[in-house]
């Protein structure tokens, strides 16, 4: 294989490669009613997601974003997953894309001592539910996550995985 993605933690010259392949996969794949403003977070990564036990790391191809994956802090060694995309041309066993962006955020949560990784997403993304199952996440109801777990408006899904 010619290309190599390299994972990294993420660095704000990634901004606006961040912010363009989330909302396109959102938008244009999923039709996710979802914008940029509705995502704040996208325009502070440093101060939202590199903090505490979190982080956010990118994929990275050719200088060209073509995945990224977030944990956010939410305390008692607990984390949130959040922002887990990967371009298209970069999905499958081909790159493996994803599941090594996720298994640099197992990794780094088992480095700090996280126990349990929580997340949430839309029912739409069937393949991402399948993903997360065949990587050990348990499906859970919402009314059993922790009080501090920030729910987006779009999740309606829920899984947890013990670190």
């Amino acid at each position: 294989m010619s290309e190599s993605i390299i994972i990294q933690p993420y660095t704000s010259k990634y901004q606006q490669q961040v912010v363009d392949l989330i909302l396109h996969i959102q938008q244009q794949e999923y039709q996710v009613p979802i914008t940029e403003k509705d995502q704040p977070d996208l325009f502070e990564i440093e101060s939202f997601y590199q903090q505490g036990n979190g982080n956010f790391w990118v994929a990275v191809c050719n200088e060209r974003v073509v995945g990224s994956v977030a944990l956010i802090d939410i305390g008692s060694r607990q984390v949130a997953l959040r922002k887990m995309f990967v371009a298209k041309s970069y999905r499958g066993a081909n790159f493996k894309t994803a599941h090594r962006l996720l298994h640099t955020a197992i990794a780094w949560a088992k480095q700090r001592e996280v126990e349990r990784i929580y997340l949430g997403t839309t029912l739409q993304y069937r393949a991402a539910h399948r993903f997360y199952e065949k990587n050990g996440f348990q499906h859970i109801e919402k009314e059993k996550l922790p009080e501090n777990f920030p729910v987006m408006n779009v999740d309606k899904k829920f899984y947890t995985y013990k670190v």
